[in-house]
């Protein structure tokens, strides 16, 4: 009962999973700030959705306040930009040329991570009331 409400207190298990996702995406994202086409429109969308989208997830208990909330997921995803922008500058200097898709390859594993934990979060058998 107390690690359901310290979990509850630190955003859930939802905040968790959905934080990597936007984590890599916009490390993907910064990567890739230097081109300005449809693919850079469509990643900012994204992103965008995935700062605010994930507050509106059903969860157990109270959710923190959308302001804090956005505050905190803005300073993740604009760290992560700057690290994707570091990390593109590095390529082909002094890091190889093939870790040029590490970013995606982690995105598309913490997407499926997320994925797998929401529909646990959904699907998990509960005890009749």
């Amino acid at each position: 009962m107390q690690t359901a409400q310290i979990e509850n207190a630190r955003g859930g298990r939802f905040a968790f999973d959905t934080t990597l996702v936007l984590f890599f995406l916009a490390v993907d994202f910064g990567q890739s700030l230097n081109s300005f086409g449809i693919d850079t429109l469509f990643s900012s969308l994204t992103l965008a959705m995935l700062v605010v989208l994930p507050y509106f997830l059903p969860v157990e208990g109270e959710k923190p306040a959308l302001g804090t909330w956005l505050f905190g997921r803005t300073v993740i995803g604009l760290f992560a930009m700057a690290t994707g922008a570091m990390f593109g500058q590095t390529l082909g200097t002094v890091l190889p040329e093939t870790l040029r898709f590490l970013p995606m390859t982690l995105l598309i594993a913490a997407a499926m991570f997320s994925c797998y934990l929401q529909f646990y979060g959904i699907l998990r058998v509960r005890l009749a009331r």
